[in-house]
């Protein structure tokens, strides 16, 4: 468990990165609606999840928030690096390299830096697909990507729930649900929170 998450009461959680924190909707309240009940039932079957029970949805929006920071982090390590490379090298090319006068030290700079971007290109991509094209963590964005909508389902319908909960947008993309890894998210969760507490 994160230093964050041990700051949390028993029934809140972080609704997106660097945000406020939120109040857990009883799962009742979201059944109080029969439109939303319905969603949630259906969308239980085919994610394979209880999105009226207030524990695991809990846990759910936990490990939503952990992988939303760590998709930052792994976004952030390697593409501001990538950005500024790209940028010093187009500056310095620019200001500087195309006016040396040999053209043998020009086509140098031209391999040097090529070869610089294209490996840190590669640690960027190699990145984000361990991250954003995980299985485990894809069912888990599906899964809290269909909590969101069921949520703002009841609260179209007259439940008393807050604009906006639970206080993150959609995934446009890693999110889709695969049932043959499904049975390694909770045990994935559980030996990653085991590591972080030892």
């Amino acid at each position: 468990m994160t230093e964050d998450a041990q700051e949390l009461g028993p029934r809140q959680f972080v609704g997106r990165r660097g945000g406020d924190t939120a109040t857990l909707v009883d799962g009742s309240v979201i059944a109080g609606v029969p439109e939303a009940k319905r969603a949630a039932e259906e969308a239980g079957r085919a994610l394979r999840f209880d999105f009226l029970d207030d524990e695991a949805v809990l846990d759910l929006l936990h490990r939503r928030h952990a992988d939303e920071e760590e998709m930052f982090g792994a976004g952030f390590k390697h593409g501001v690096p990538l950005a500024l490379v790209g940028f010093g090298a187009v500056v310095y090319w620019g200001g500087v390299a195309q006016y040396w006068e040999t053209p043998a030290s020009r086509n140098a700079y031209l391999a040097v830096a090529a070869a610089v971007l294209v490996t840190q290109i590669f640690f960027f991509v190699r990145s984000a697909i361990r991250v954003w094209g995980d299985p485990v963590r894809q069912n888990l964005r599906a899964r809290a990507a269909k909590y969101r909508e069921i949520a703002h389902i009841a609260r179209r319908g007259g439940a008393e729930i807050p604009a906006h909960y639970p206080h993150y947008g959609p995934y446009p993309f890693a999110a889709t649900f695969r049932p043959d890894v499904d049975d390694r998210e909770q045990s994935r969760s559980k030996g990653a929170d085991d590591h972080g507490n030892g």
